[in-house]
Formats: C-alpha cells, sequence, structure tokens
C-alpha cells in the first residue's frame, strides 16, 4: 500500500506517531494564486460600460449588476461553473454562460470574455509588485498556480512582473483543478524545491489552502479586495522570512 508522505488522521489525530522536526523548513519557494492574490480584473461597471458602449445611469448599472448576482443562482450558470478550469474551452462556456444570463448583456458576452483574457484589464494590487522583488532577492523562487482557462504569461509580462516568476502551472493546461495535487507538486518539481520547502499563496480556502494537503504550508488572504488596493502581502514576506526593507 502506498503511503501519502502526510500522516493518515482519524477524528482525533494522527493513526501512527510522528516525529516531527524541531524546526521546520526553511521556506525557500512561495507559490502564488493569480486572481484575488496578486491582481483584481477590473471592476464589471467600467467593464460593462466599455462593451456597452453607451453611458449606463446608476440605477441602470444597479439592475444589471443585479442580475449577473441573480445569475449565479441560474441551475443553466450554476452546471456550466463544473469543471470550469480544466479545459479552454470550459472555462470559455462558464463565464460566457453566466454572462448571457442578462438579457441586455447577452450579445456582449464574449467580449466580455475577451476583457477577461485581455492583459490590460487586470490591476496588480499595490503591494504586489514590491511584494515579487522582495522574494526574488531574498533568493526566494516563485511561481504561480492558478484555476485558469488561459496563459497568464502575457498579463504579467504586460505589468513589468514576468521576471520574477520561474514556473507556471495553468489548471487548464493539466486538465485538473486545485487542489488537486498534481498541480502544486508540479510547480515545486518545477522549481526544484520540495513540499515541505514551499508556501502557497492564494484567496480560496478550499483550492489554495488545500495545498496543505499536498505537504506545502499555506496562507490565505481574506477574499473581496478592490483592484489596486493594498493587499497586505508583507505577511508573506514574514513567513518566507525575508525583510519587508521597513
Amino acid at each position: 500500500m502506498t503511503r501519502s508522505p502526510l500522516p493518515v488522521c482519524g477524528p482525533e489525530g494522527p493513526l501512527r506517531a510522528t516525529t516531527p522536526e524541531r524546526v521546520p523548513a526553511p521556506v525557500r519557494a512561495v507559490l502564488f494564486d493569480f486572481g484575488g492574490t496578486l491582481f483584481q480584473v477590473g471592476t464589471y461597471a467600467d467593464r460593462i460600460r466599455t462593451v456597452l458602449r453607451q453611458p449606463v445611469g446608476e440605477r441602470e448599472m444597479d439592475r444589471l449588476l443585479d442580475g449577473l448576482e441573480t445569475g449565479l443562482t441560474d441551475p443553466q450558470v450554476v452546471e456550466a461553473q463544473r469543471g470550469r478550469d480544466v479545459s479552454s474551452r470550459a472555462h470559455r462556456h462558464a463565464f460566457t454562460t453566466w454572462y448571457a444570463s442578462v438579457p441586455e448583456l447577452a450579445p456582449h458576452a464574449d467580449a466580455l470574455y475577451a476583457q477577461l483574457r485581455a492583459p490590460e484589464h487586470w490591476v496588480p494590487y499595490a503591494d504586489t509588485g514590491s511584494t515579487l522583488a522582495r522574494l526574488t532577492g531574498g533568493g526566494i523562487a516563485l511561481g504561480v498556480v492558478s484555476d485558469v482557462g488561459w496563459d497568464l504569461r502575457a498579463t504579467f509580462a504586460h505589468h513589468g512582473l514576468d521576471q520574477h516568476i520561474s514556473s507556471w502551472v495553468h489548471s487548464y493546461a493539466h486538465d485538473t483543478e486545485k487542489p488537486d495535487p498534481v498541480l502544486f507538486g508540479h510547480a515545486c518539481r518545477e522549481l526544484g524545491v520540495s513540499p515541505a520547502e514551499t508556501l502557497m499563496v492564494g484567496d480560496h480556502p478550499a483550492k489554495d489552502g488545500g495545498a496543505a494537503g499536498a505537504g506545502l504550508r499555506a496562507y490565505v488572504l481574506p477574499a473581496g479586495a478592490a483592484p489596486g488596493a493594498h493587499r497586505g502581502l508583507d505577511a508573506v514576506l514574514r513567513l518566507a522570512g525575508v525583510s519587508s526593507g521597513a
């Protein structure tokens, strides 16, 4: 029987006694999620106004946004989200189905999806660039592990941040989604580090926090930060043992 590198736990604790290392392995690599962690896409209101190409008042915009919110519970939209990030086709279908759940936006579903893939529509958080620079300057290897339907390198390059990243793991290219250990393991191998030496940073408790199930450490940020806001990534510097420079 092949055993997991992690102890098997019952309801009360590990089934087999283990002797933990006296000192945890130092962090040699950090893996980052993309959207909601390092970048955020422009506001839906701005994106909608762009595709409609006409003035949209606040009351009308609220109605459109309410429609998108309601669409999240539409059975057809919910079904389209299953396996959304395992292929580019599934990703496009999931998002365009959701956009099209609002009648006024249905003719513009493809344009809204094109925005989602466009580098200029993504905004780095205020502390993204400085955090990546300090980590790489401190000798920490960096990777991106993202549930996504397209290659993110162009977005990082557009904002001058691609030089910090040495491993790119996109879910659609591996036919699976986080927290599948395959994705985290692939990034660790590309960076030449063990899972025990690696920290995963994201904003989704199950997907990004699930890296712990693959033997990594995980740090989960609270969701909902606005585009361009300060994300609180200085905590990652502390976890990685890198000086904040303050």
